[in-house]
């Protein structure tokens, strides 16, 4: 069989994320791998890859809520919100006080408005901001709606400033440092960025890049099961998934199905021995649909 699966690493500082892929997969070949949510060069912890099929799961990933801990400096700025580039420190800046950051970090909380750094991968018109920005072309990023769902200050000794933060994808941390000392009449810009976890993928459970081997990677493959954690769960049967390898629907009411939200809600399909068999789709009312399926991959 063709590895599929999760392996969850502890990417360490002055490493890509896709060199840390890259480094899987060529222990993995001919499986390839995917990784899901990009850390910085400057930033370390949890990066889930994704082996074999399971790169087709990278999405569900991606929605996972996140939890950082960053730290800044304050009184600074940079063009890239961090210290990759040449910060500037301002002249005479002011100096918040602890409860001034907690009270500006709690309202910052929740859905909020937030514009990417111009440094940033989002696109504009096809092209990255970064490479815009770097042309030294003007950058021009919309602000879009991102969650926050926790945000406390546990170090502060000025001019640093750290915090622990949870949220939703596509958050940009850098810019939360930001728009926090901004908000507060100063600037800031990270020195360091640690992601502690991604759903229940956790750092302390995560290996390092430097023990992941020829030898010891095998061992460290978790179900790609996980990658659908948040989805409700249906066990199906040899026959049901010899239809579903086929594209065929399977009947509704042969599944128990632990709650229906919606139409279109997906499900994932579990064999009998605990694998991800297929995501299914209820597509016409007492019908079950895969759309993606794993039956004859791992």
């Amino acid at each position: 069989m063709h590895p599929c699966g999760l392996i969850i690493v502890d990417k360490p500082t002055g490493v890509t994320s896709r060199q840390a892929v890259t480094r899987i997969e060529r222990l993995v070949r001919p499986a390839k791998a995917g990784h899901a949510g990009t850390l910085d060069p400057l930033a370390e912890g949890v990066l889930v890859v994704c082996v074999g099929q399971a790169t087709r799961l990278i999405e569900y990933v991606q929605r996972m809520p996140k939890r950082y801990r960053g730290t800044f400096l304050l009184g600074r700025t940079s063009p890239s919100d961090d210290v990759e580039l040449e910060t500037t420190e301002l002249a005479n800046p002011p100096r918040p006080t602890r409860d001034q950051l907690q009270a500006t970090a709690r309202r910052m909380v929740g859905q909020i408005q937030q514009r990417p750094p111009d440094y940033s991968a989002v696109k504009i018109a096809g092209r990255r901001a970064y490479d815009l920005a770097r042309a030294g072309r003007s950058v021009a990023i919309a602000p879009r709606t991102v969650s926050v769902y926790a945000m406390e200050l546990i170090r502060y000794e000025y001019p640093e400033l750290e915090l622990d933060i949870r949220c939703g994808g596509g958050t940009y941390i850098r810019a939360i440092g930001r728009d926090l000392a901004a908000a507060v009449g100063t600037g800031a810009v990270m020195t360091a960025l640690v992601r502690t976890a991604i759903g229940d993928f956790h750092r302390d459970a995560a290996a390092r890049l430097s023990d992941i081997t020829s030898d010891t990677w095998p061992s460290l493959l978790r179900p790609a099961r996980l990658a659908v954690a948040s989805l409700p769960e249906v066990y199906v049967s040899h026959d049901q998934i010899a239809l579903l390898a086929q594209g065929r629907s399977i009947a509704a009411g042969e599944v128990a199905i632990p709650r229906r939200d919606a139409q279109d809600q997906e499900v994932a399909a579990i064999d009998a021995s605990g694998r991800l068999a297929a995501i299914l789709v209820e597509r016409a009312p007492g019908e079950l649909r895969p759309v993606r399926n794993f039956s004859q991959s791992e």
